[in-house]
């Protein structure tokens, strides 16, 4: 016996459930499928357990895809608002924290309950766990395009979704399946790193930085002319915090990144305003960073010499102290990976697939949705919504 839906979605995590709503909302039998035993664990863990579940300000600028502009049309189509309107809906309670990244004032869990009702409300049907062994095109002279073997039984869609994720946070079961079933249909992907991701310090960086776990530092960071200004965050390892996470989708193994430790200040100008004081310069900088930092910062720039007095230092010396400071140039050693990873970079290439549907121009009825896609969004509550958006641009096709 084969079980046949007119679409399969196999992954139960924001884009997926999304599809599943939208197919099944127009009247599409609709089988949803997911290894795991929980629901939306990416869901439940994001946004420290309160879902940072969109951002007002989202547009196709916030998103790092080798097709800049693909991400346009399916943002258009379902937005923020949309979202929001859906939260409201189902009266869940949610605030602004900063640069419209909307957060529930309750727990993720609202989240995933709403998805949840609006499943069963549309008549989705639900496997869950559900190990997918293999999918196959259908023979020709057969009613349906796809043939899937599952642990569950043998299984037949006109419409297949892979809405499977990338290989972020691995714990949670991530895998890379979305990946394979591309390759096995002859879709393209394109490379697949790390991102909004800590970095770690090279041996040299850590000698010096290592004991200040947890300082913070208002500061600006760039790669590649990108800038963010945004906590900076020293860990055991390397670097962290919000800044750090978006810097992190703009650099690849070897770049320097650039950090202005003084972001509101010419380091010049305060330095020579105060080359006549006999004040240490940690000291001097405890003013306007963490004094630990300071001191061990301080301690690595001079380390040639004993630390002086400001009035001790020539105008050469106080001018390269200056230039660190608001160019603060670092070469991490690499990033502390998929681990600790809250998204894939890159993944199915956009240039494979409709920006409208989502559906891929080989191989009609197969479609891929969220992040298995290579479309990444800034920190903010930006890749959910890409989420919901590219979920919904399929479930309206399928």
């Amino acid at each position: 016996m084969k079980l046949k839906k007119d679409v399969v979605v196999i992954g139960a995590g924001a884009a997926g459930l999304m599809c599943a709503i939208q197919a099944g909302k127009r009247g599409r039998s609709v089988l949803l499928l997911d290894h795991a035993t929980k629901l939306a664990e990416k869901i439940r863990i994001s946004g420290g357990g309160r879902c940072n579940f969109t951002n007002l300000h989202t547009k196709s600028e916030n998103f790092v895809s080798h097709n800049p502009d693909f991400s346009r049309s399916a943002l258009a189509g379902f937005t923020p608002q949309d979202f929001v309107a859906l939260v409201e809906k189902h009266g869940i309670h949610y605030h602004e924290k900063k640069f419209g990244q909307l957060f529930c004032d309750g727990s993720s869990q609202q989240i995933i309950d709403l998805l949840r009702h609006e499943c069963n409300v549309a008549g989705v049907e639900w496997f869950m766990p559900c190990q997918v062994k293999n999918v196959n095109r259908a023979d020709i002279k057969d009613n349906f395009k796809f043939l899937l073997e599952t642990d569950r039984g043998t299984l037949t869609a006109d419409s297949l979704v892979i809405a499977t994720g990338g290989l972020s946070i691995p714990k949670i079961g991530a895998t890379s399946f979305g990946y394979r079933i591309a390759e096995k249909f002859n879709i393209g992907v394109t490379s697949l790193r790390a991102g909004l991701v800590p970095l770690v310090f090279s041996a040299d960086e850590l000698v010096w930085f290592s004991e200040l776990s947890g300082v913070a530092i208002d500061a600006t960071m760039s790669c590649h002319g990108v800038f963010f200004r945004e906590n900076l965050l020293i860990t055991h390892r390397g670097l962290s915090g919000p800044g750090i996470l978006q810097i992190s989708l703009y650099y690849n193994p070897g770049d320097i990144i650039h950090i202005n430790l003084l972001p509101d200040l010419d380091a010049k100008i305060l330095l020579f305003n105060n080359r006549s004081s006999n004040i240490l310069l940690p000291n001097l900088l405890a003013q306007y960073l963490p004094k630990r930092f300071a001191q061990a910062w301080s301690e690595m720039i001079m380390r040639v010499e004993p630390i002086k007095p400001m009035n001790q230092y020539s105008e050469d010396e106080l001018r390269g102290v200056a230039i660190q400071l608001n160019d603060w140039q670092i070469k991490p050693s690499g990033t502390l990976g998929f681990k600790k990873a809250e998204v894939t970079l890159g993944g199915v290439d956009t240039h494979e697939l409709s920006s409208k549907t989502m559906e891929t121009k080989k191989e009609p009825g197969l479609y891929f949705i969220g992040e298995v896609v290579d479309v990444t969004g800034n920190l903010g509550g930006f890749n959910f919504q890409w989420a919901w958006a590219s979920g919904y641009a399929a479930g309206q096709s399928v």
